[in-house]
């Protein structure tokens, strides 16, 4: 954040200098292309083309301070909805779930992309593109059984990164595993309060799900929550278009198998053999922290996807803006 602010101030500084010393040429230049609108100041209505004079020291600093506002506001979470707005999409919940129909020549799920297809425009992810050359780790957190420390130990001892989609409980009853997480370069995404079925609450009732834990997350961890999990994966247009307006981006998956109860695990050569089966470019795998056998088999799973040539990347897919 700090260092995307940083050059957009830097090249808001050089954009205004280089208007200052070369008032008199009226020919066209191109400009770095960025998802940031430019504030009023820096339009080209703004700024008188007759002038010949430098601007004041002052206004510079206010022109500053108004880009400052725009990067802000433009990257962070707005956390504001038009529920009207959102009132004329479908409320229907989308039933599905990542299959096992695969591309004979990719390995990526045939479900993810379609989902990926027909809701992406809503700034949700269940597959990342083609031709990404990475992967993606996730794990989902409602409560801590044991595993975490080990996870986190191995994605440390791998110099691998993943999201840990938390829930308001847990991170209140693991402070140290949630500051942990941060501290080595993980991603904490919002997995909600309640742990609700978004679908089945009202609009207001699903957004004060999220907005608890993100609120929390940023009074007592100083951290910027900007990923959501829907609990059960369940959502429909409305959720979705909320999400989106809130300023957050929806990260499903595009692969999960039966990991989430600890009394029924597969062990450990069968979870092997089915999370390395799919492994595939611009996957976004679903692991629960709760299951043994994800927290045993987990280097090894690390290096077979690196066998295949992908990199096990920090969540960097962009931000899709709402329309």
């Amino acid at each position: 954040m700090k260092a995307f602010m940083t050059l957009v101030l830097t090249l808001a500084i050089v954009t205004g200098m280089i208007g200052c010393t070369n008032t008199g040429n009226t020919g066209a230049s191109s400009a770095p292309t960025t998802s940031v609108a430019a504030s009023p100041a820096a339009s080209p209505a703004a700024s008188p083309a007759a002038s010949s004079e430098p601007k004041p020291v002052s206004e510079l600093e206010e022109e500053l301070e108004d880009t400052a506002s725009d990067v802000e506001s433009a990257v962070k979470p707005t956390m504001s909805t038009d529920f009207n707005k959102i009132g004329a999409h479908s409320a229907s919940q989308v039933k599905w779930g990542p299959g096992v129909q695969r591309d004979p020549d990719t390995n990526r799920t045939a479900d993810a992309e379609g989902l990926q297809d027909t809701y992406g425009k809503y700034g949700v992810y269940f597959i990342a593109p083609k031709d990404c050359g990475k992967f993606y780790l996730t794990f989902d957190e409602g409560y801590e059984n044991g595993y975490t420390p080990q996870i986190l130990d191995t994605l440390k001892e791998k110099g691998a990164s993943a999201v840990f989609f938390v829930t308001l409980p847990f991170v209140k009853s693991e402070p140290e595993l949630v500051q942990r997480m941060i501290d080595e370069g993980h991603i904490v995404g919002n997995h909600t309060n309640h742990h609700w079925n978004p679908t089945q609450k009202t609009l207001a009732e699903a957004k004060s799900d999220i907005s608890d834990l993100h609120d929390y997350m940023l009074e007592h961890f100083d951290y910027e929550m900007h990923l959501y999990r829907p609990p059960e994966g369940a959502f429909s247009e409305q959720t979705l278009a909320m999400v989106q307006q809130m300023g957050y981006t929806t990260v499903l998956w595009s692969f999960a198998y039966s990991d989430w109860d600890p009394n029924n695990q597969v062990g450990e050569e069968e979870a092997l053999a089915r999370t390395t089966k799919y492994i595939h470019e611009g996957a976004i795998y679903l692991l629960h922290a709760v299951s043994r056998d994800n927290a045993t088999i987990l280097g090894q799973l690390i290096d077979k996807i690196r066998d295949q040539g992908l990199e096990i990347s920090k969540f960097d897919l962009p931000y899709v803006p709402a329309k």
